[in-house]
């Protein structure tokens, strides 16, 4: 009988991990193709994931409320299962075989940890679901009584190892995980809190064995390291080109007085997906200055019409359309970086920078074939993702996918900024406020003349592997002839 594995699929570029919310089958329900097999949630959308075949759920390897990384095995679907149907449920093989298997034996520590933890939490739902089996006394007193409490004491491997590493007791932490389980940001949080002096006091306690070399960097220098099953508090593990960089973050004395704050999922994913990108892209920032007078006299004229449409007419749409025009024609700049080869898109897709909860966190939905969108379209397009990212009702499709990106800082009144590169993207553009500035123009006879004029700095960050100083000044000088005479056949 054959089986198709089921697993946490990648929900956008930045987003490393999803937790499985609620299981939408169970164990031995028969499942067709593309039906909704489970719920998952990540940092920046929630989505029903469908089933990648018909067949029977034979086997549940995560626990709904898990948190798992992308492509991590999930469940398996047993395509000639008529034994497990008539059952109602996996057969007893199947349980047992979860545990006994392993990743080939060429890949990384990081990744067998990966595939064993999902039978181990398997095991566990097993084991509180099924009847109990007759032992001794002592090993049933012993034994938690229900299946919230085993889930809470069980936990995962990294937390455990973590609070066997400080000497913790994890029941005697509140979980924030499915019935109170203890996850790893509640046990860091827990180790925060304690202060910095407990922990330094703690960490000679670890095992010789344990790979804490003697040498290692300062806190703060990031070193090239082998991936490693765990990942021990205060140090990231960023996966560039098929290795893994170990960056130690620097720990801050916090004193009385402080207010300390663990980050949101959000805020931890956009620190490793920024530091990721810092290190794979050679980051170099053009700025152009643009002259928005045309623009702005246009945004007059048709504002009635769009407002008559229900649509709200910024600046955007007019920036867009520039951009696609610029993009149109040189190409290098809608590109994305294979190893040693590249990329050209053949689509558009702008990535719209969004910020959420009063500019603490940032997510940038995808507008598709925007080439192929007039004035109004852009316009509608924009308005509907920003209103779906703030309201938290973007899909999967929303958020992948993009081949350049815009983030306006002049709406927060910068004059410009240096964006990082959104990876796997080659280029970024940074909008500034525009102003009304004196600047020098030129009267009917070809005078000079001091004039009041809407102006702004553009800035484009790019990768300078591929994209050289010319290229990505002959894209501004692109964009900033586009919007300075703006046709008008475009809405």
């Amino acid at each position: 009988m054959a089986k198709v594995d089921v697993i946490m699929p990648q929900m956008g570029e930045s987003i490393a991990e999803g937790t499985l919310t609620k299981w939408l089958k169970r164990e031995g329900e028969e499942v067709e193709r593309d039906e909704d097999l489970f719920e998952i949630s990540t940092d920046k959308v929630d989505a029903d994931i469908p089933s990648p075949s018909s067949g029977v759920l034979a086997e549940i390897l995560v626990a709904e409320g898990e948190t798992v990384e992308v492509g991590t095995l999930v469940a398996r679907i047993e395509t000639e299962a008529v034994a497990a149907a008539a059952d109602g449920g996996p057969p007893a093989e199947a349980v047992e075989e979860a545990p006994a298997q392993a990743p080939p034996p060429d890949e990384p520590p990081a990744k067998q940890a990966a595939a064993a933890e999902p039978a181990a939490v398997t095991q566990s739902v097993a084991d509180a679901e099924a009847p109990p089996a007759p032992q001794a006394p002592a090993a049933t007193v012993a034994a938690p009584a229900t299946r919230e409490e085993r889930l809470r004491t069980r936990s995962t491997p990294l937390v455990r190892k973590i609070a066997a590493e400080h000497d913790v007791d994890i029941t005697q932490i509140d979980g924030s995980g499915i019935s109170g389980r203890v996850t790893r940001d509640d046990i860091l949080s827990f180790l925060e809190a304690r202060g910095p002096e407990a922990a330094a006091a703690e960490a000679p306690a670890a095992t010789p064995t344990e790979a804490a070399p003697a040498a290692s960097p300062p806190a703060g220098t990031p070193v090239t390291v082998e991936p490693a099953a765990e990942t021990p508090p205060g140090v990231l593990r960023l996966p560039i080109h098929g290795a893994t960089l170990e960056v130690k973050l620097p720990r801050v004395p916090i004193r009385e007085g402080d207010r300390v704050e663990d980050m949101s999922r959000v805020r931890l994913r956009t620190m490793e997906h920024m530091l990721m990108s810092q290190h794979v892209s050679a980051h170099v920032t053009s700025v152009g200055e643009i002259d928005f007078e045309r623009v702005v006299q246009l945004r007059r004229k048709f504002r009635p019409k769009f407002d008559a449409e229900g649509v709200k007419l910024t600046y955007g749409p007019f920036i867009m359309k520039a951009v696609v025009e610029g993009l149109k024609e040189y190409p290098i700049l809608n590109a994305s970086v294979d190893g040693t080869r590249i990329v050209y898109h053949a689509d558009i897709n702008l990535g719209i920078a969004v910020a959420l909860n009063d500019g603490q966190e940032l997510i940038v939905p995808v507008l598709r074939n925007a080439d192929r969108l007039s004035l109004m379209g852009l316009a509608e397009g924009a308005n509907a993702l920003a209103e779906k990212a703030r309201t938290k009702t973007l899909d999967f499709d929303d958020i992948q996918g993009g081949s350049f990106t815009i983030t306006n800082v002049g709406v927060f009144g910068n004059l410009f900024g240096t964006p990082i590169i959104n990876q796997p993207q080659v280029a970024i553009l940074g909008t500034g406020v525009i102003e009304k500035r004196p600047v020098v123009v030129q009267d009917d006879l070809g005078n000079d003349a001091i004039g009041i004029r809407h102006m702004a700095y553009f800035a484009l960050s790019y990768d300078h592997r591929v994209v050289d100083g010319a290229m990505a000044a002959f894209f501004l000088n692109k964009v900033q002839e586009v919007l300075e005479s703006f046709p008008e056949d475009v809405v």
